[in-house]
C-alpha cells in the first residue's frame, strides 16, 4: 500500500510538467504537414550535397515545386583546424566544425518565417597515412551533416508546432 502511495505521488507532477508531443497526430498532423511542404534550395559543394540530401530524407515527400508552400536556404561554413602539433610542427589532431545558417522563406509572401543556425564539431585524428586521415575527414563530414540537418529539421518543427493554431 506504501508502494501505491508513493507511485502516485510521484506520478501526480509529471501531468503538469509542460511536456507536449511534437508530431502530434502522426504523419497526419500540422507539423508534418508543414514539414512536407518545405522545399530545400542547392547548397553549395560537397557539405551543402550531404547537408540537402539529408534534409530531403528528413522533411520527406514534400518539396515538390507544386507541394512546396516554403524554402529552406542554407549558408554552410565548413572549417578544419589542426588543434595538438608536436615539436616538428606536424598537427597530430584536428577539429572539424560544421555550421549553418539557414532561412525559412514563405513562398507565398517571401517573408522569412525563421532565421537561426545550427552546427556541431568533431575530432579528427591525425596519423601517418594520408589516406586514412582523409577517409576520417570525410566521415567526420557526413557526420557532421546529419547532425546539422537533425538541428534544422527540429528547430523547424518548432516553428510549425508553434505556428499552428491550438484547440
Amino acid at each position: 500500500m506504501k508502494r501505491l502511495a508513493a507511485l502516485l505521488a510521484l506520478a501526480l507532477p509529471l501531468g503538469g510538467c509542460g511536456l507536449q508531443p511534437l508530431y502530434t497526430a502522426g504523419g497526419s498532423g500540422p507539423v508534418a504537414n508543414l514539414l512536407g511542404q518545405v522545399e530545400v534550395a542547392p547548397i553549395e559543394g560537397k557539405s551543402g550535397w550531404l547537408v540537402a540530401n539529408a534534409l530531403r530524407d528528413r522533411f520527406g515527400e514534400g518539396g515538390a515545386a507544386s507541394t512546396a508552400h516554403y524554402r529552406l536556404d542554407v549558408k554552410l561554413d565548413d572549417k578544419i583546424v589542426g588543434l595538438a602539433v608536436r615539436s616538428d610542427n606536424s598537427v597530430t589532431r584536428e577539429r572539424r566544425t560544421l555550421r549553418a545558417r539557414y532561412q525559412l522563406v514563405a513562398l507565398d509572401t517571401g517573408t522569412v518565417v525563421l532565421d537561426a543556425t545550427a552546427g556541431s564539431d568533431a575530432g579528427i585524428d591525425v596519423v601517418t597515412s594520408e589516406y586514412a586521415t582523409i577517409a576520417a575527414e570525410s566521415t567526420a563530414l557526413e557526420r557532421l551533416s546529419e547532425i546539422v540537418a537533425d538541428q534544422i529539421v527540429a528547430r523547424v518543427a518548432l516553428y510549425a508546432r508553434n505556428e499552428t493554431p491550438r484547440k
